[in-house]
């Protein structure tokens, strides 16, 4: 693809997930980025099943969020429309987006994870063995939404009790205690890692999105072994999961240093104050440059013309 061919492109964005909302502003800002290198332009909101591409589409720019959008339901329809889309296929988008099995994933892979265990029912008793803090997180959902922290058995009720509401499987982690960090991958390659600390609590759903409740650096100030370390434990953990074109790796580093993988998210956030965009800033790409960017990707999965 050059950069100078214009394209007819399709945003969705919005879709039936609970992260409808984070989904839109994602995908506006991508439109509004697309446009400005000439393409024309066309958002779609799948909010059922029922939809259809513009006609004369070339590709899709997938600006969803959550369940449809990072599951591989939209990407296998995709896929038997012959539409070129960006980001991974249907079935690395399955692995990511549960928890568990991505879980599976990195054990296999050697990639390092926290310990867990696996809740399928509401009343279940506190897992034999384990001690406090914990984290409670629905298996099949993103950013942040229904994720609990459990300090004391007293807190282990409520925190499924809210968990479940999101999903019926639930993965319980040891809460590992460090630096929390972010490496956004790009073409088989890992940008430089961004750090995030929170001005309160941890970094939840409110803190994500509540303007100026955390800071980010980029790139983190670790030392070139560290930070080399950790940015090949990210590009493992997208890969052993199958993920292509670009994906974002949530990691704790522990206080030695050791990286520890929480998941893999193959549709990060694109605002333009999202930490995907951060992470290219700091390699001298623009917002615009970062979407154009995924958009050759994408195309080079283009039927070629004869």
């Amino acid at each position: 693809m050059s950069l100078f061919q214009k394209l007819s492109v399709t945003v969705m964005l919005g879709g039936p997930s609970a992260e409808w909302d984070v989904s839109l502003r994602s995908g506006a800002a991508v439109a509004r980025a697309l446009s400005s290198f000439g393409h024309s332009v066309h958002v779609l909101d799948p909010r059922n099943n029922n939809w259809s591409l513009l006609p004369g589409t070339q590709v899709v720019f997938l600006a969803l969020h959550g369940a449809y959008g990072e599951d591989g339901t939209v990407q296998q329809r995709l896929d038997e429309l012959g539409v070129p889309y960006t980001g991974s296929g249907p079935e690395a988008s399955r692995l990511a987006f549960d928890k568990v099995l991505a879980k599976k994933h990195f054990i296999e892979a050697a990639v390092p994870t926290a310990r867990y265990t696996v809740v399928r029912s509401v009343s279940a008793k506190w897992p034999e063995y384990w001690q406090p803090p914990m984290v409670v997180k629905p298996s099949r959902q993103g950013s942040s939404v229904g994720v609990q922290f459990v300090f004391s058995e007293a807190d282990w009720p409520g925190a499924l009790a809210e968990a479940f509401q999101f999903d019926n499987e639930i993965l319980v982690e040891e809460k590992i205690e460090g630096r929390e960090i972010t490496v956004a991958i790009l073409d088989n390659q890992a940008l430089p890692i961004v750090e995030i600390r929170t001005k309160q609590g941890y970094y939840d759903y409110r803190n994500k999105y509540t303007s100026g409740a955390s800071e980010y650096f980029c790139p983190a100030s670790f030392d070139a072994s560290t930070a080399g370390r950790i940015r090949e434990t990210a590009l493992n953990a997208f890969n052993c999961l199958g993920g292509r074109d670009y994906g974002r790796v949530d990691i704790i580093v522990k206080p030695d240093g050791s990286p520890v993988v929480l998941e893999v998210n193959t549709l990060p956030g694109m605002t333009e104050t999202s930490l995907f965009p951060k992470a290219a800033a700091a390699v001298g790409m623009d917002f615009a440059a970062v979407c154009q960017k995924m958009l050759e990707l994408a195309m080079r999965r283009a039927p070629q013309k004869l």
